[in-house]
């Protein structure tokens, strides 16, 4: 079964190279779609059901570990797992992000693989033609 992708970044050129790796996965992926900071992203999951959400952590209006906090509160998002995409060099943002529920993080710059790593067991592999 095919899943819907939300990412999550204030850069677009980042969202763009992230579909781009996310096409590369072999993942079961249907739809990616695209918000630049959580309040866009928060619009976004409003209509559309999404089966994985790939944020940045610093965005500005509301950064990912407020959009984070805002799925889990919410009873029809909180099963979504979210895999934080941040430059954080510290480990305090993302220590903050796992207590809040993430399932995983990947430092920028990343590669494919760290991507399909970090996705593995999270989203379906594609079926063979």
């Amino acid at each position: 079964m095919e899943s819907d992708v939300l990412v999550v970044d204030d850069s677009a050129a980042i969202r763009k190279v992230l579909q781009r790796v996310l096409r590369q996965t072999g993942m079961a992926i249907n739809t990616i779609h695209e918000a630049g900071n959580g309040e866009e992203a928060l619009e976004i999951l409003k209509a559309k059901s999404v089966s994985l959400v790939l944020t940045d952590i610093n965005m500005p209006k509301m950064d990912g570990l407020e959009l984070l906090a805002a799925l889990k509160r919410c009873p029809e998002w909180a099963g979504v797992p979210v895999v934080m995409i941040t430059t954080e060099g510290g480990e305090t943002k993302v220590a903050e992000a796992v207590r809040l529920g993430a399932v995983g993080y990947v430092r920028k710059p990343f590669t494919a693989d760290q991507i399909k790593e970090k996705l593995a067991g999270i989203l379906e592999p594609a079926l063979p033609i």
